[in-house]
């Protein structure tokens, strides 16, 4: 048995779980998600809490028992909570502003780079280097954040570019100066 898929999920009391046709739909506060459940896996409600299970033990179905239970979790925790992703922008004259629905990016670059802002991904532009990319869907918020991050990635020489806050980058030194004996 999965050590992941095995354990229950406890449903909030904000937050309304259904499961019809091999759908699950989660409905809460900040919004509502579905996702189709594989094959070969069910879903079992009893009051507030939430229970996957297999139907057989064949390899595939075991693959998929403990993916199928984080992600109904986070739907769960993404309806009542919501997600969120920082990201820092370093470098002179690098900058973002909020333009409607549209991040406009400076970033070293011959022209501005316009990036539209997905539906049920709110975005807020602090000091004009700091993103703050909050939604309830972790895979729209996770995704929007790293296509953010693969416009200038931060190279490791002088750091500039785009980073998550909690992300490190290891520093290489940079060409030795010559000695200049002969």
């Amino acid at each position: 048995m999965s050590r992941v898929g095995k354990l229950p999920i406890t449903i909030p009391d904000k937050v309304k779980v259904t499961f019809k046709e091999g759908v699950v739909f989660v409905e809460g506060p900040l919004g509502k998600l579905d996702f189709a459940l594989p094959t070969g896996v069910q879903l079992k409600i009893e009051g507030n809490t939430l229970q996957i299970l297999r139907e057989t033990e064949a390899q595939e179905v075991r693959a998929k028992h403990g993916l199928v239970r984080a992600l109904v979790m986070n739907m769960i925790n993404g309806v009542s909570k919501g997600f969120s992703r920082e990201l820092d922008i370093n470098g002179v004259g690098y900058r973002a502003e909020l333009k409607g629905k549209s991040l406009l990016f400076s970033l070293g670059f011959s022209h501005p780079v316009d990036v539209a802002v997905p539906e049920g991904v709110k975005v807020t532009v602090e000091k004009q280097t700091h993103l703050v990319i909050q939604g309830f869907d972790k895979q729209k918020v996770g995704q929007f954040a790293a296509d953010i991050r693969s416009l200038k990635k931060p190279e490791p020489f002088k750091g500039k570019g785009i980073k998550y806050v909690e992300e490190v980058i290891r520093r290489k030194a940079g060409k030795a100066a010559a000695t200049g004996a002969k």
